[in-house]
């Protein structure tokens, strides 16, 4: 079975209301039991605000190390799961129930091994 990625994207800005947020976090993990049931479920996380994050790039011979995001943007990488699929057709529906919990768009990208 081939492994995907899905990426969901969140907008930029603080997390939204807790009447707003503890709703979409309860479909997020029924989805994650169900995704586990299934058996296609191989790992996920959340991840901390775009301001706890620090690139590291080569420029030349140095390593330079800055805080912030990579690229400066509307939406970023909020969170992701890592699922067993059959095919991408499978994926893409697993996607679908993702992206209906978080009310966020998902991005699905198949995994190279």
């Amino acid at each position: 079975m081939a492994q995907y990625l899905l990426s969901v994207y969140q907008p930029v800005g603080p997390a939204p209301a807790p009447d707003v947020l503890e709703p979409i976090m309860r479909d997020v993990e029924a989805l994650n039991r169900e995704m586990k049931d299934a058996g296609v479920w191989v790992f996920g996380a959340g991840l901390h605000p775009t301001d706890t994050a620090t690139v590291v790039r080569q420029q030349g011979t140095e390593v330079l190390i800055t805080d912030g995001p990579f690229a400066e943007a509307k939406e970023h990488l909020g969170g992701f799961s890592v699922i067993e699929a059959a095919d991408l057709d499978v994926a893409l529906g697993w996607a679908g129930k993702l992206a209906r919990a978080t009310t966020l768009p998902i991005e699905v990208r198949p995994i190279q091994h």
